[in-house]
């Protein structure tokens, strides 16, 4: 229990910070039916990482993380540009795309690279375990300052992402909100990709807020709900990592499923024996 304590107590930490800042921008973006923006995100991220690395600098530089970031912004802007009105091509759609190519070119840049299955594995999962309490600061920091920034402007964001057509109604600018949007997921992102991977943050952001709308109707309470059940399924899963001997990354996103599935049956049969 000591061993389990000692190695897993900053990794536990990271995940608060990923649970607490993703599962609120996860509710935005089950509300906007935009379910992968997040891990195509993180692929662009990730392949501004690679690119980076093909450029000489290291994943850990200061240059790949900036670098990384341009990327994000750019698909960022991607994402806002293509939002319009009266929507011919679904956004996810376009979302879709976008991931399957910035896999595809990840995939081409890291093969020219000697160590390149090993860089694409660690896009995917991460390695939460070998977190320095400096990254975990900066993680926190920057989801801190995202956290601040919503909730000054949580009424314009919540009202896009639950009544685009009343939104448009009141001449908000959704360019640019959406661009504000998803320019602040790039950014948490961008500075969790490394340490995480894009399964996990994907985990994160949409498991924990689908669960906790299965069971709640307000912000308020979805949060806190999605917020206990997202430090649940980390401590769950970090405890199969250890006395399993399971990658870690991988059992909190596996723990996070199993907990989808059973609140999921939980719900239906309350429904069924409801009179």
């Amino acid at each position: 229990m000591i061993g389990f304590i000692h190695i897993m107590t900053l990794p536990f930490l990271a995940c608060l910070i990923l649970a607490g800042i993703y599962t609120y921008l996860g509710l935005h973006v089950i509300e906007r039916g935009v379910i992968f923006v997040d891990l195509a995100l993180a692929q662009i991220a990730a392949l501004g990482a690679s690119f980076a690395l093909i450029l000489g600098f290291s994943m850990e530089s200061a240059y790949s993380y900036w670098i990384s970031l341009g990327f994000a912004l750019v698909g960022a802007a991607i994402f806002s540009l293509t939002r319009f009105k009266k929507q011919r091509v679904p956004q996810e759609a376009i979302i879709g795309i976008t991931y399957a190519v910035s896999a595809a070119l990840l995939i081409l840049m890291l093969s020219r690279s000697g160590e390149g299955d090993e860089h694409i594995k660690q896009a995917l999962v991460g390695n939460i375990l070998l977190i320095s309490p400096e990254e975990a600061l900066r993680v926190f920091m920057i989801s801190l300052a995202i956290g601040i920034f919503h909730f000054l402007f949580r009424r314009k964001f919540i009202l896009i992402s639950q009544s685009t057509e009343e939104a448009f109604k009141k001449g908000l600018n959704l360019r640019l909100w959406d661009f504000l949007f998803y320019i602040s997921l790039g950014l948490v992102v961008t500075s969790s990709v490394r340490m995480a991977g894009v399964l996990l943050i994907f985990s994160f952001l949409i498991v924990p807020s689908a669960c906790a709308m299965l069971f709640a109707n307000t912000i308020k309470s979805r949060l806190i709900l999605g917020w206990i059940i997202g430090f649940l399924a980390s401590i769950l899963g970090m405890a199969a990592s250890y006395y399993l001997d399971f990658p870690t990354g991988a059992s909190i996103v596996c723990t996070l499923g199993l907990v989808l599935v059973v609140l999921a049956l939980a719900k239906v049969s309350v429904g069924k024996f409801r009179p």
